[in-house]
């Protein structure tokens, strides 16, 4: 009758545990819990109890001293009898497992108290020290207030809240402009800047048809010579900020001299004592406080050469530029200004060599300003000159008798101000609109060929823009600057017109160059691989003429042979050059565009299949 294998077990001596074995009291908790169920199987097994444990999440408790002290003075032997069997039915490498666990949980639990055990100290003594400062700064303050435990915890949450949003700031935005604000372009493609500055759609459709000398503005400024730059200033459009960017914002050989506390900038030509800029910020209101067109196109000139003899004065050549507003936008802004106390009282509108009187130009307002006026008593006002004010200070006021209403009727009146200023606006050597500042400042680099440092900023976000206005008042505003209306909208279509035709001009030129690159790179390819070739019958030949003394014969052949390499790279090139221009040009004259390329390519290179025989 066979045993059971249980009570064979039983009656087994003890094995002796493995070198490096662990004790079953510091086996690891889940291979507790694996021995406690074994060891359940057997009926008054008490060494079970001490290998296990307790079951995880069940801790002793404190009444628990006693059973243990019990449990860890059972016999050695019968513990042995009890783990030692469960160990040795694993296999080695299982039980090497195992150990390598064991030691990487009890590092792990080792590393994780003292992590623990540093941050609750850090915390005490940062605890310590910041309430040590805050009874230095709000003892007197939490003396007189009576301040209890849970306010003083409330008031340094707050302060390390604060000081912890500081440090963040600081690590992200270390500079003067915050860097978060620019975050959206890394999960974004760059845009281009130029397009679609007002926001809206970026197709225009002209509206007028100008000449290519219209929409060509590039004059040849001689900053080192005789030409100068003047800006005409209208209220309330940019042209202060567009002013600042001439004196501090463009790369010149000699950059203005600009003191801190001044608003005029130096701004003389490199290697003489002369301005190369008449505006506000570097001669000041040399012409009056907001000079207009017909004042300064009399004005500069005296102002500039009014020392020096008439027949001394060099031949100067004087480039207008100005900016222009939303007539809209730019009436809201010049009553939110007047309402400040704003008065241009030192406007002298000089017309004909004569200031206007006042009957010819009388005041809105009696007193010294017109500040906190009302919008409605600002459009009142029949004598406001911000009514078309754009028209006025771009047209000339000789045409119609200045300031004197009774020289003509108001309606042929406004036609003659109205092509005039247009006609001005058009022969300018630039202007922008505020709307666009990129295209503004595109424009302007093209035109005189000079760069700004730092790109323009378009500001959406102005005091017009914050005045709510009904649609009734708004068609009133439009009505009372209905010429500057017309005015904006020619030279919006003029400006957006002249801005694709330089973009156009510019893709054009770049296209140009690196077709050029390509000829000139496929022309050394070939040119290489030419000679490469020649090398290699210039050594048959030779080994011809070793084997065949006919000097004719040899000579005959080698022509026949530069005659037909000629003729295939010739061949080759003619192929490649109409393969490529159809490729890139296939809308604009392309039959024509292959020829001349592949001609002016061909003649290029037979020229050194020529040189080189």
């Amino acid at each position: 009758m066979a045993l059971p294998a249980s009570a064979v077990r039983a009656f087994e001596p003890p094995p002796q545990p493995e070198r490096g074995a662990p004790a079953c009291t510091t086996c690891p908790r889940w291979h507790s819990r694996v021995e406690a169920e074994l060891a359940a199987s057997r009926p008054g097994s008490v060494a079970a109890s001490v290998c296990a444990g307790p079951p995880r999440g069940v801790s002793h408790g404190f009444n628990s001293g006693p059973l243990l002290e019990k449990t860890r003075k059972a016999p050695s032997s019968l513990a042995g009898a009890a783990c030692a069997p469960l160990f040795a039915l694993l296999s080695r490498g299982r039980r090497r497992r195992m150990h390598v666990l064991r030691r990487r949980w009890d590092l792990g639990s080792l590393c994780r108290a003292l992590l623990t055990r540093g941050l609750a100290a850090l915390g005490h003594s940062l605890k310590h020290v910041l309430g040590a400062i805050f009874s230095k700064i709000f003892g007197p303050l939490a003396s007189v207030g009576n301040m209890d435990e849970k306010s003083n915890k409330l008031l340094l949450a707050l302060v390390m809240l604060f000081l912890f949003a500081v440090i963040v700031l600081q690590y992200v935005c270390p500079g003067t402009e915050c860097q978060l604000l620019r975050l959206h372009a890394f999960s974004s493609p760059v845009p281009d800047p130029y397009r679609s500055e007002d926001e809206s759609s970026a197709r225009f459709v002209p509206r007028y048809n100008f000449t290519r000398s219209d929409l060509l503005r590039k004059v040849d400024f001689d900053i080192k010579g005789d030409d100068l730059i003047v800006f005409l200033h209208i209220q309330k459009t940019g042209g202060t900020t567009f002013g600042r960017h001439l004196v501090r914002n463009i790369q010149l050989e000699q950059p203005c001299e600009c003191r801190v506390g001044q608003k005029k900038c130096t701004c003389h030509r490199p290697g003489k004592r002369e301005t190369w800029l008449f505006s506000r910020f570097s001669t000041g209101w040399s012409c009056g406080l907001h000079a207009d067109w017909t004042e300064l196109t009399s004005c500069v000139p005296s102002v500039v050469d009014g020392k020096r003899d008439s027949r001394l004065r060099p031949s100067r050549n004087f480039y207008y530029i100005t900016i222009l507003r939303d007539p809209v936008s730019r009436y809201l802004s010049e009553w939110r200004h007047v309402q400040r106390g704003a008065t241009w009282k030192a406007s002298l509108h000089v017309c004909d060599g004569r200031p206007p009187t006042s009957e010819e130009l009388p005041s809105c307002y009696t007193g010294d300003d017109w500040s906190g006026c009302p919008l409605k008593e600002f459009m009142d006002c029949p004598y406001n000159l911000a009514n078309n004010r754009q028209v006025r200070m771009l047209s000339d006021l000789t045409l119609v008798g200045c300031y004197n209403l009774s020289v003509m009727p108001e309606k042929q009146r406004n036609k003659v101000l109205l092509e005039s200023a247009k006609s001005n606006l058009k022969h300018m050597a630039f202007f922008g609109l505020t709307e666009f500042q990129r295209k503004t400042q595109y424009l302007f680099e093209k035109t005189f060929n000079m760069n700004f440092i730092l790109p323009f900023t378009q500001y959406n976000t102005t005091r017009a823009s914050s005045v709510e206005i009904s649609e009734e008042i708004q068609k009133r505003i439009e009505g009372l600057n209905f010429l500057d209306m017309e005015l904006y909208s020619y030279a919006k279509d003029l400006f957006l017109q002249r801005y694709q035709f330089m973009r156009q001009k510019d893709h054009q030129e770049a296209r140009r160059k690196r077709q050029e690159q390509r000829r000139f790179l496929k022309g050394r390819l070939l040119q290489t691989h030419f000679l490469s070739q020649g090398q290699g019958q210039s050594q048959n030949l030779n080994q011809n003429q070793s084997q065949n003394p006919n000097p004719n014969a040899n000579q005959n052949l080698t022509q026949n042979l530069t005659q037909n390499l000629t003729q295939n790279l010739v061949q080759n090139l003619t192929q490649s050059s109409s393969q490529k221009e159809n490729r890139e040009s296939p809308k604009h004259n392309p039959g024509k565009e292959q020829n001349d390329s592949t001609s002016n390519g061909a003649n290029d290179y037979i020229g050194s299949v020529e040189k080189w025989r």
